[in-house]
């Protein structure tokens, strides 16, 4: 009887349930998303291993606005520093990377390919030989550059596949050529896929590498160096200790003074970016439990009027036999019935909708989203 009733009144069942579909589909959406980006950034950052410390001039988890004028003014980790980081008893290697993406003028510097095609998004990184040894990334053609092309400063260089895919769509690219900035650099290998962290916009395999004298080349007294430091085997606390004693005695950092350069580890960029998407997942939650409480108000209140307008049937079924508690049955099935529809609608547009943010967006729906909505 309490089936039959909803279906007699299905507009009104409809707009009584919508807002727990509203509801449900809000909760399993931003848990997901939420979800899909913390693991992409746990997949990124661990690419580079688990034994990886990253040190710059600068704190590594604070954006260029927000740097103070302290910050902006250190100087720069140099190649020096990298030498002695290497040769240190707790540590594998130590490899600088040259980010550059303009000239000393600051004009975009061009890559272009032998196709026509010209951009100046691609990511242009110099680094040393050792590079091979991080094993962040894997080669797939070819060779890397040797100590004898760093040191001679040689135009060669290293591809990721987005460029293969641009510059060299039906050829291999091993011995071609590219434009870079003005320069001819020859092509001796090519590196595997990296994943893309938020769609199209953050191609991490859409890079060059090339000695960093060729990279100073390109931007003559660039120094903004970023360095990775790679741990040996189990000793990844006592490598930290002992590159940051080291980098704060070349730096002349003063006794119970903070560092003057940012050092983190795998662990620690993951466990500072789930500090603020927990923030914002916990208020995006709050934010839908209040629309799945103004949908489970919405329900009570129509159960409400619906009790009123069935006063007749109501005495009926007392006439005839009912008990009260039937009559109370009925209508906690109803509107089980109608919050439970309303839920089971929510999880299945929630589920294809975040199938379809995944091909553009990294999601996947966690474990305990479905019973949480």
């Amino acid at each position: 009887m309490a089936i039959a009733t909803l279906r007699n009144n299905k507009l009104r069942s409809f707009l009584t349930i919508f807002g727990v579909i509203i509801g449900v589909i809000t909760v399993m959406l931003i848990s997901s998303i939420i979800s899909g980006i913390d693991s992409a950034v746990k997949k990124q950052v661990e690419s580079f291993g688990t034994r990886s410390i990253f040190l710059r001039k600068y704190d590594i988890s604070v954006g260029p606005r927000n740097r103070t004028q302290e910050e902006r003014m250190r100087k720069p980790l140099t190649m020096e520093d990298a030498e002695v980081l290497k040769n240190l008893s707790t540590v594998e290697t130590a490899v600088p990377f040259l980010n550059i993406t303009s000239n000393f003028f600051g004009q975009k510097i061009l890559v272009t390919g032998k196709n026509g095609k010209t951009s100046s998004s691609v990511i242009l990184q110099g680094t040393l030989p050792d590079v091979e040894k991080a094993g962040n990334e894997i080669l797939v053609e070819g060779r890397w550059f040797t100590q004898n092309e760093s040191d001679t400063k040689s135009d060669v260089c290293l591809i990721g596949s987005s460029v293969v895919d641009a510059y060299f769509p039906y050829e291999s690219p091993i011995g071609k050529t590219l434009e870079i900035g003005g320069r001819e650099f020859r092509v001796i290998g090519t590196l595997q896929k990296r994943e893309q962290l938020f769609g199209g916009g953050n191609d991490q395999s859409n890079a060059i590498f090339m000695p960093i004298g060729a990279a100073l080349r390109l931007k003559p007294f660039a120094d903004d160096l970023f360095m990775l430091v790679i741990a040996k085997e189990g000793m990844l606390d006592e490598a930290k200790d002992q590159v940051q004693d080291v980098l704060r005695v070349r730096r002349q950092v003063p006794f119970g003074k903070p560092n003057n350069f940012g050092m983190e580890t795998a662990e620690s960029i993951i466990s500072t970016f789930r500090s603020i998407t927990a923030g914002v997942a916990l208020a995006m939650v709050v934010i839908s439990s209040i629309g799945l409480m103004i949908g489970g108000i919405g329900v009570m209140n129509i159960m409400l009027v619906s009790v009123t307008e069935r006063t007749r049937e109501i005495g009926i079924r007392k006439a005839i036999g009912a008990k009260q508690s039937d009559i109370l049955l009925q209508f906690l099935i109803e509107a089980a019935t109608l919050t439970g529809f309303g839920g089971l609608v929510g999880l299945l547009i929630g589920w294809a909708l975040t199938f379809l943010i995944a091909l553009v967006f990294p999601s996947y729906v966690p474990w305990w989203a479905p019973p949480l909505g």
